[in-house]
């Protein structure tokens, strides 16, 4: 089968990025002839072996032909721009559509995809369905939070919602909003939960001294909480830090990965607050990650708003409990025998639960075989297909 994957968000620093890169690397290795159209602002961008990628460039630093003169726009923030969709003018909007219409055309032509795999309900969907190709979009929440921000918009998501074949939602949570708020038809949603990919978040035996030296931290920690994930109002890292300052003492290391619009703001909050033994090491690649998660003793998930929450799985892959909020699909992830679960915006709820969880034994394996039961992307991926057909 020939499929069309096409993002808003370039294949690494989001969650849609990461689950679009998942699904094309386990369909092509089912055999299917994978493209992915997606953004970028970098001749540097990831590139996969088997996988055929099509950039539309915008512009960030790097000068390249045919750019787009700004940078690629969000929902929330990206590590690598914070340019929003609702700030763009409509003549910006108009070259955005323009520019991915001519690469979906080209694919179209050279290639003759069988299926169009369009992620979020927005713009690029609905140029997907207007091929008369058959299409499927995945809804990963954050689309649902720039429809209701901006309606300028709203003609690209009732366009997608109405000629897709399915739309794939990836929480029960997400599947309630996009019911109630796109006015979907049950029979048209598919519940399908993200995958993570196996090769890249794993057990692993890593030197906590080592990986802690690459972030110039020399100092022996008996304990280590992490964070992953965009600097952004929905994370809740501010919750984090609240709960730091009563849980923080020169045992315990708290390592937040990441990049976004509020890094200035959120390391002011860390000074104000004093905590010493807090560190924001900037955004990291997966193999990083991974190292962070393997020496991290629990991983926390804060969101106020969050679709499903692929970073909980991931670090749960490598074997660490996780606390998250009761946020969107979170609590559908979590149960007692791999984490803990907290009330969004209490801090002191997220603190108890931290010492709690320091002062635990898991079992890194159990939890490991749990996710990979009900995670895996290669587990899930003959259901993608079957929808495809």
């Amino acid at each position: 089968m020939k499929i069309l994957i096409i993002n808003h968000f370039p294949l690494e620093g989001s969650g849609s990025g990461v689950y679009a890169q998942n699904i094309a690397i386990s369909l092509m290795k089912k055999g299917h002839d994978v493209t992915v159209i997606m953004p970028a602002n970098t001749t540097n961008y990831l590139k996969i072996d088997g996988i055929k990628m099509h950039p539309v460039f915008f512009k960030k630093e790097e000068v390249i032909e045919g750019q787009l003169d700004f940078n690629f726009p969000c929902f929330t923030t990206h590590p690598e721009s914070i340019q929003s969709f609702y700030d763009l003018n409509d003549s910006q909007i108009n070259e955005y559509v323009s520019a991915f219409k001519r690469a979906i055309d080209e694919e179209i032509k050279e290639n003759k995809p069988d299926v169009i795999h369009a992620q979020h309900i927005w713009i690029l969907a609905s140029l997907a369905v207007d091929t008369g190709i058959k299409t499927v979009i995945t809804a990963h929440g954050t689309d649902i939070i720039g429809h209701q921000k901006d309606d300028r918009f709203h003609k690209y998501t009732k366009n997608a919602v109405s000629k897709s074949k399915k739309i794939i939602t990836i929480s029960k949570d997400n599947k309630k909003l996009v019911k109630d708020i796109f006015g979907v038809d049950s029979k048209k949603i598919e519940l399908m939960p993200n995958g993570y990919n196996p090769s890249k978040f794993y057990i692993d035996d890593v030197d906590k001294k080592t990986v802690l030296s690459k972030y110039g931290i020399e100092k022996d920690y008996k304990h280590i909480v992490s964070f992953a994930g965009k600097l952004t109002q929905i994370k809740g890292i501010d919750v984090l830090l609240r709960a730091n300052k009563i849980y923080d003492n020169d045992d315990t290391l708290t390592l937040l990965a990441g990049n976004g619009e509020l890094y200035e703001e959120l390391n002011n909050l860390k000074d104000e607050l004093g905590l010493k033994n807090t560190y924001f090491i900037g955004n990291q690649n997966h193999d990083d990650l991974r190292c962070i998660y393997n020496i991290a003793d629990v991983s926390i998930v804060p969101s106020r708003v969050e679709g499903f929450g692929l970073v909980a799985i991931e670090a749960l892959a490598c074997g660490t409990p996780v606390i998250t909020s009761d946020q969107g699909g979170l609590p559908e992830i979590v149960n007692d025998q791999v984490g803990m679960i907290f009330k969004s915006e209490d801090y002191h709820e997220l603190a108890s639960h931290i010492k709690e969880i320091l002062n635990k034994e898991y079992d890194k394996k159990s939890i490991n075989k749990y996710v990979l039961s009900k995670y895996s992307q290669d587990s899930l991926i003959n259901k993608l297909i079957k929808l495809y057909e």
